[in-house]
């Protein structure tokens, strides 16, 4: 029997050498075997070690928490991708994203596609960096910021990120995007500092809370 590490290779195999459209790319996604996403219409499989796993989850658990103790109209799906503004070959997956119900019924590609279009669905999109941190501190800041989504948060916490976005010496660090008047204003939150959230005013999480979870395992 094949593995679905296997099984995820093939599929990409067969379409490597070719420029996917989002319904092609839709057609062929592979659903129960792995997550994808579409970068100028080369597919690109999302492979997330356990401990950036285990940052996801923290954060998801802890703004479901919030979320639910203040009765707000959001939610965060377990998984749905983003398209990317006037582009048909682009579409990506946050690590934890929150959407608003409330705009929900103005998504023509929600119900069929899991897909967001608009980006005032969307209150808040985490990426939690990996080595090829360049897509989360330029391709996807910048598509963020295009399509309008009001906050962005970068979670790099094994510091990997470059030091012209998390300053020198390098070290783990929380970036807090939030737009205003179109454009991305930036905060950063190092150690003991509490996040602060336009989206979430009450959280109270320090960056260490964030960062331990992925660097004090057994």
């Amino acid at each position: 029997m094949l593995t679905q590490e296997k099984i995820n290779s093939d599929l990409i195999e067969e379409k490597d050498s070719q420029s996917m459209t989002l319904d092609e790319f839709f057609e062929w996604y592979p659903d129960g075997y792995g997550r994808f996403e579409l970068h100028k219409g080369v597919i690109i499989k999302m492979q997330p070690t356990g401990t950036h796993e285990q940052v996801a989850g923290f954060l998801a658990m802890e703004l479901s928490y919030e979320i639910k103790r203040l009765n707000l109209p959001f939610f965060i799906p377990r998984q749905g991708l983003i398209k990317a503004l006037n582009c048909d070959q682009s579409a990506y997956i946050p690590d934890v994203m929150v959407l608003d119900a409330n705009f929900l019924s103005n998504e023509s590609m929600w119900k069929n596609r899991s897909t967001i279009t608009q980006g005032r669905s969307i209150k808040l999109a985490i990426e939690v960096v990996s080595t090829n941190w360049q897509d989360d501190y330029l391709m996807k800041l910048w598509e963020y910021e295009k399509l309008g989504i009001c906050e962005y948060w970068i979670v790099d916490y094994l510091g990997l990120g470059g030091r012209r976005y998390i300053g020198n010496p390098k070290q783990p660090t929380i970036s807090v995007y939030s737009l205003a008047d179109d454009e991305y204003t930036v905060n950063l939150f190092t150690g003991q500092d509490v996040l602060r959230s336009p989206s979430f005013p009450e959280l109270t999480l320090t960056a260490e809370q964030i960062f331990k979870t992925g660097n004090d395992l057994p």
